[in-house]
């Protein structure tokens, strides 16, 4: 739970620095060739750190099998924190680049490594999805908040530095944590395949046989869910912040208004997008403790249908809504963070479902590939169409890839 918040923590503190980026930065400029800084190319840039956070996965999972889950998540928290301290030293977007990229790499070991664990060590593993994902959404809404209050008093690379710390120390108690990673194993697989509760991949023909076996089943529909969640996921939350700022209600506020000492002329201003933003990922707590407790009661292909059905009507109502004013807004923002969150627990019970226990590390690994690697594509789709079209277009695409989930659940009820 300690080391999932500290991942979403960096994850989603990076779209707050997106807007300042935006307006600190005006060209990229690499080996002698300057290009211009637009949403497009920037999205570019964060999709490259996203990308590698999913890509990574599959290798990921490949250790975790061989090499359990403990040392990986300790790996992981250093090799995040090391990162957000090189990007608070960055004085152009090429190391923000590359620290995005290192960050992306040592965060891609979690997934596999956390989810192997409950899957593996916990007999109520619903439960454990559940408080799993509330702790990453308390992450992902605090980390934001965070971020966003510390902007009022400093600039963002001394934020970025702060925020290094925490992963850090979480590394330093993960080093001493001792546990039976194998508690819940039975030696029963699911979806046709033979018992295996050891495992792992020794060789690259294993990893090919191993993959030919999981993609052969109904996994693979199971891996198009995640993979439509994650275009899904990385395409609304990467320029949120940024949609927001021309919403009504969403105008800068001086914050000589409310705090003594700032002088009126200073510059220095409240940015309302920023703390919605932080809210709408915190009520996800909410989100993932209900789908972790749905994987407990019903089957979770249902689960995903009704969910990302429902993920299609907000994107599309988002807009309209956000024409009404801030309340309704907030009212239909908090059930968009709830929802948008339930979905996560109910794949990854999915993936248990469909998956032997031997090889549940590389599982978990083609799931965030997809998902985080392949869903990282949506941060640069979004960034596309704002670019070129507009914010309608964008919810209208989004929409889409939450139809194509919902449809692909469908699937497996009808298949089974």
């Amino acid at each position: 739970m300690l080391a999932h918040g500290m991942v979403h923590t960096y994850e989603l503190s990076i779209p707050i620095f997106v807007t300042i980026w935006l307006a600190e930065f005006e060209v990229i400029a690499i080996a002698g060739v300057e290009v211009g800084v637009t949403q497009a190319t920037l999205g570019l840039v964060v999709t490259a750190g996203y990308g590698l956070f999913g890509v990574g996965a599959l290798p990921g999972g490949i250790l975790v099998d061989r090499f359990g889950s403990r040392r990986l998540i300790a790996a992981c928290l250093f090799g995040m924190g090391g990162s957000f301290f090189l990007l608070g030293v960055a004085p152009d977007l090429v190391v923000v680049a590359i620290s995005l990229l290192l960050w992306g790499l040592a965060a891609s070991v979690y997934h596999p490594a956390g989810l192997t664990l409950i899957s593996k060590g916990m007999e109520d593993r619903g439960t454990g999805f559940a408080y799993h994902g509330a702790a990453g959404n308390v992450g992902i809404g605090l980390g934001p908040l965070l971020a966003a209050i510390l902007l009022l008093v400093f600039d963002w690379t001394t934020v970025a530095t702060v925020l290094a710390v925490p992963a850090i120390l979480a590394g330093l108690y993960a080093l001493r944590a001792e546990f039976d990673e194998t508690a819940a194993v039975d030696g029963v697989g699911t979806d046709g395949g033979e018992p295996r509760t050891q495992g792992g991949v020794d060789s690259l023909s294993q990893f090919v046989t191993e993959s030919k076996l999981l993609f052969a089943g109904a996994f693979v529909i199971v891996f198009l869910i995640v993979i439509a969640n994650g275009l899904f996921y990385r395409g609304v939350l990467t320029f949120l912040p940024n949609l927001l700022e021309g919403l009504p209600g969403f105008e800068p506020i001086p914050l000589a208004a409310f705090v003594p000492g700032v002088e009126a002329g200073s510059g220095r201003t409240l940015k309302p997008e920023r703390y919605f933003y932080a809210g709408l990922l915190l009520v996800g707590v909410a989100g993932q403790y209900l789908g972790g407790k749905l994987t407990d009661r019903v089957p979770p292909e249902y689960g995903i249908a009704g969910v990302f059905g429902l993920l299609a009507v907000l994107a599309l109502s988002f807009l309209p809504v956000a024409e009404l004013g801030i309340g309704p807004l907030f009212a239909l923002g908090t059930v968009f963070g709830i929802t948008l969150f339930a979905a996560q627990p109910l794949y990854q019970a999915a993936v248990a479902d469909y998956t032997p226990s031997g090889t549940r590390g590389l599982s978990y690994g083609y799931t965030y590939l997809g998902s985080f690697g392949v869903g990282a594509l949506g941060g640069a789709v979004a960034g596309a169409v704002l670019t070129y079209a507009d914010a309608t277009a964008l919810f209208g695409v989004l929409a889409g890839f939450a139809l194509v989930a919902s449809a692909a659940a469908v699937y497996l009820i009808v298949r089974d």
